[in-house]
């Protein structure tokens, strides 16, 4: 495997020579037989499938991380996770001076791609059955000895200021710079306001340890495993966090009568697994208010995109993800100039 290794890296450098260059290179390799580019995640992260006689290995190529070397955020939390019995890809090698990560093969199933064979609503809920067992994992055994071990993720948190910051991020983004609309100065008081109540809320409840983007994209089915990745922006925040982003997913929006069944279904098992008791109610209304602000800082982010490299992919969820903000907000009558502000300067 160490040569294979060695290999791998003379070729990662005639690829920053140029692609023909590689092409010859790897005419002449006895180690490695092919490569090629995968598609990634939103980062400016890229990805290549190497495969090497019968086997097949992923590299993750970044830039160089040579200061950080094992404490890069991707490196720690992977470690943390594994070592609390979460299912992550295993890390096989890593050269921080040329950037790179070899990782596992998990191949190319997503949740998402293995949600589109489903023809049942049975099937469907039993598939996000086991992804909530799997989230329950983590918010419990991964959010132990926080006050024992030195963990950065740890030390974040979503509190107030991240949480609107996040917020302030898509009104900057979607509203101002995508849409090109011009707030009048008390319609942006009244949504500022209105966020700002409930981030001082969300930034109040009880907090576990979140992957931060744990969407269909973002769990990978190999064989029987449901494998957790792109969870390097780990942080401690509200349980609902993750659950919002698999339950309230711009991907894949599911009925409402799915996510009722599965929200008893996670309160039972959390509880059943280790956890804390959850008044159900309480829990939720801020599964409800954190969906708002997750839901609303997607959609920045999906317009930063678009703004910053000229990204046009993921426009077109936009709209799945506003209509999960607006059916929630209808459920709150004291939020109801905070809904007609949002959707009047993304409607008209």
């Amino acid at each position: 495997m160490k040569y294979f290794y060695s290999e791998l890296r003379k070729l990662m450098d005639q690829l920053a020579l140029g692609d023909e260059k590689a092409s010859q290179w790897l005419m002449r390799s006895k180690v490695i037989s092919s490569i090629s580019r995968i598609p990634g995640d939103a980062s400016a992260r890229k990805y290549y499938r190497v495969t090497s006689e019968s086997k097949s290995f992923i590299l993750m190529s970044m830039g160089p991380f040579v200061e950080q070397q094992s404490e890069l955020p991707f490196l720690t939390v992977q470690k943390h996770l594994k070592r609390s019995g979460v299912d992550v890809p295993e890390v096989l090698d890593v050269d921080p001076e040329r950037g790179l990560i070899v990782l596992e093969d998990l191949g190319d199933v997503t949740l998402l791609r293995e949600l589109q064979r489903v023809s049942a609503p049975d099937t469907e809920r039993h598939l996000y059955e086991r992804v909530i067992d799997a989230l329950i994992n983590l918010q419990i055994n991964a959010s132990r000895l926080q006050n024992e071990v030195v963990f950065e993720p740890f030390k974040l948190k979503f509190d107030h200021e991240k949480l609107m910051w996040e917020v302030n991020f898509t009104i900057e983004n979607f509203y101002k710079i995508y849409l090109k609309r011009d707030l009048a100065a008390a319609d942006l008081e009244i949504l500022q306001e209105g966020l700002s109540e409930i981030c001082s809320f969300l930034a109040n409840q009880p907090t576990v340890l979140t992957h931060r983007d744990f969407h269909s994209r973002n769990i990978m089915v190999a064989l029987d495993r449901l494998v957790m990745i792109d969870f390097q922006d780990a942080r401690m925040g509200p349980p609902q966090y993750d659950l919002v982003s698999l339950l309230k997913d711009s991907y894949y929006p599911l009925e409402d009568f799915q996510i009722s069944f599965l929200m008893d279904y996670y309160i039972a098992r959390f509880e059943a697994m280790g956890g804390k008791p959850i008044e159900r109610a309480s829990f939720i209304e801020a599964f409800d208010l954190m969906a708002v602000q997750r839901n609303f800082k997607a959609i920045g982010s999906f317009a930063s995109f678009m703004n910053r490299r000229g990204d046009p992919t993921y426009l077109k969820y936009i709209g799945n993800t506003f209509e999960n903000i607006r059916r929630t907000l209808l459920k709150y009558p004291r939020y109801s100039r905070l809904r007609e502000v949002l959707f009047y300067y993304y409607c008209f």
